[in-house]
């Protein structure tokens, strides 16, 4: 069973409709997606409709973003009911400073000789709820500022360059409590990439882990091999649930291809028991979600 739990959709900041990103995840050979956007459960629907047709299984996520002393560190919820009160009003909290960002960003942009518009901007959006830094690589690349993604963001919009603005994100903390009650699975997405590294030791995953935490997502571009092999061991020593994953974002992300990186299928059997299990407490429906 090939089961890949990160990937995400136009419904943020993919460039695939969710279930296009389905039907792609069908032809790469995967028994199991799970989609998980940025900061909205609003590809959902469309994802779990087209898994259907595609005769594989979607695991409905969000990606969240929360900040843990000062560090940016990225939660994956999985099967959370979408309803929670506390969940809704901490999305709609992160929803909003994504948008309220746009305009300083772009202000610092062209202060920097940038010559870029919110309608522009806009149009990479579309229909998307989280509106992202992607967004506007996209159009950078477009007008010829960066040769990709990965290039805007280190020439223009990573913390200390022109486009960066800082936005609100929930706490790491209440954010896995939040999700715990909402019934769903807590994940932290790729703990030692980028920012989250310096901050997310045993010590405290073992206090994340407290307060709900289920797992920690192991096997990801962003980790070296080293920092698989020790995250493992944390996991082994926690008990915690250690997921892999490619964190798929279409064209927009190059070597994040589809099923790169995979769940073994007893470590997704024990998050849908955590989720059974935190959804159950809860007084949530329990997820008709297909196992091993």
């Amino acid at each position: 069973m090939r089961i890949d739990l990160h990937s995400h959709s136009r419904a943020s900041d993919g460039t695939q409709p969710p279930g296009e990103v389905v039907a792609l995840a069908a032809e790469a050979g995967l028994d199991v997606l799970g989609l998980t956007d940025h900061d909205s459960a609003a590809g959902w629907a469309e994802a779990t409709a087209a898994a259907d047709r595609a005769g594989i299984v979607v695991v409905p996520g969000i990606e969240i973003s929360t900040k843990h002393e000062g560090a940016g560190v990225h939660l994956l919820a999985y099967l959370p009911d979408p309803s929670h009160p506390a969940l809704v009003a901490e999305l709609e909290l992160v929803l909003a400073g994504r948008s309220g960002r746009l305009a300083g960003m772009l202000t610092q942009l062209r202060d920097a000789g940038v010559d870029i518009d919110e309608s522009e901007v806009m149009r990479q959006v579309g229909e998307a709820k989280a509106i992202g830094r992607p967004h506007i690589a996209d159009v950078l690349v477009a007008k010829g500022y960066a040769a990709d993604r990965g290039g805007a963001f280190t020439a223009w919009l990573d913390w200390g360059r022109p486009g960066y603005v800082t936005r609100y994100a929930s706490d790491t903390r209440a954010m896995v409590r939040i999700v715990t009650a909402a019934g769903g699975a807590a994940v932290v997405a790729h703990p030692w990439g980028r920012g989250s590294r310096r901050v997310l030791d045993l010590p405290t995953l073992a206090s994340l882990q407290a307060d709900g935490l289920v797992g920690i997502e192991v096997d990801h571009q962003d980790h070296s091999g080293a920092d698989r092999e020790a995250l493992r061991a944390i996991g082994s020593e926690l008990d915690l649930v250690t997921t892999g994953a490619s964190d798929f974002h279409g064209e927009g992300k190059v070597d994040h291809e589809l099923g790169c990186n995979l769940t073994h299928p007893a470590q997704y059997e024990r998050l849908l028991d955590a989720a059974t299990r935190n959804a159950k407490t809860a007084g949530a429906a329990v997820p008709a979600v297909d196992r091993p």
